[in-house]
């Protein structure tokens, strides 16, 4: 059997959680969320903890670790992310900005002027 390259099916351009229907400010804060897993479990991996040394350090249960390791964190908040990011003495920044105006998708527009002058 012959294989066949990887081929990307969709390119999404700005944020993916946007394009895969989320709202702006939700998908600004799953993109957040993202950001601070991955800085964890990038450190994580380097040192090499081990769950139960994790449970020690994070102040967590096993269960709470094993779900943070393999990224389930849908009901983990922000705020207890950089709360172990901190217990990892991982330093962080957040920055704001105002963001660029947004383009209009002129079909999306167009309908809208439609829909708004019947």
């Amino acid at each position: 059997m012959k294989s066949t390259p990887n081929k990307a099916s969709h390119v999404v351009k700005g944020n993916v959680f946007e394009a895969i229907g989320f709202s702006q400010s939700e998908a600004t804060a799953l993109t957040v969320k993202a950001e601070i897993l991955s800085a964890i479990l990038e450190h994580i991996r380097g040192k090499r903890y081990t769950q139960a040394q994790l449970g020690d350090i994070l102040d967590e249960h096993q269960p709470s670790v094993s779900n943070l390791l393999r990224g389930r964190i849908g009901n983990v908040s922000i705020e207890k992310l950089l709360r172990y990011a901190d217990r990892l003495r991982l330093k962080t920044n957040i920055t704001v900005q105002a963001m660029p105006p947004r383009r209009v998708n002129s079909r999306r527009a167009s309908k809208q002027m439609e829909a708004a002058g019947d």
